[in-house]
Order: structure tokens, then sequence, then C-alpha cells
């Protein structure tokens, strides 16, 4: 039988509000499960202490057990030291759209404009210009 700790729903709409439980995976998400571990309530802030309520000897012995825990399970259980934290690689997620890379280079290039505008050596006064300023003294 292969176990999960995975997360139940519960509350009212859009009021969530989870149970950690440990289920056979074959089960639905809130339907039967074999013992509730723990809270979790996402609508409290997130230093608030009950916002995740775990029995972490339970816990650990469903770990022992075989139970595989969900990602969003993994990442409590990595933040109370349970589990050693993983490396999560979403490399697409982190990129910029087509679009924003565009945006991007159009300001790059407006940027460099003005600067090169800016640091262009300014040119001596001309003979001209200087005899005319002596002129009008």
């Amino acid at each position: 039988m292969a176990m999960k700790i995975r997360l139940a729903r519960g509350g009212s709409k859009k009021r969530p509000y989870y149970s950690i439980v440990a289920a056979d995976s074959r089960m639905p998400r809130d339907g039967r499960f074999k013992e509730k571990l723990g809270t979790y309530a996402p609508m409290l802030a997130k230093d608030d202490e009950n916002r995740v309520k775990m029995d972490m000897e339970r816990v650990q012995y469903w770990l022992d057990q075989g139970a595989t825990p969900t990602d969003r399970v993994a990442r409590m259980l990595e933040a109370a030291g349970t589990l050693p934290k993983k490396d999560r690689a979403n490399l697409k997620k982190g990129e910029p759209g087509k679009q924003a890379v565009k945006r991007a280079e159009e300001k790059a290039a407006k940027q460099k404009a003005i600067d090169d505008a800016a640091n262009a050596p300014k040119e001596a006064p001309s003979e001209e210009t200087t005899e005319e300023a002596a002129a009008q003294e």
C-alpha cells in the first residue's frame, strides 16, 4: 500500500484550511485517511506559530514506514528540520518572457545612447566664437 503524507482541504469557500494527513495514495484528496498528523492554515501570517502545526513523532513514524510527502508537505518538513533541504531547479519559471526581453534590450539601447552622448568629448570653442566674445566685451 503506497502511503502519502499530504494535505486534505477543509474550510469554506475562499477560506482554505488544510489537515496534514497520512493516507493511501489511491484515496481521494479529501477522502479516507489513516491518521491526522497536523494542520496548515494558509490564511495566517507566515511568521505565525499557528500556521503549521504537526505531530513530529507521528510524521517521523510514517516517514520511517515509507510514506512519501507531497511537495508542499515536504517544504514544511524541510522548514521544520525533519527532512534535508532539497535542490529544486525551476529553470523556466525565473526567465523573463519574449516581450520583457525585448523591452529590456530597447531600454538598454536607449540608456547606452544617452550615456554615449553625455560622455562624448566636448569640442573646444572655435576661434570664431572666441573672437565674437572678445568683440562683445
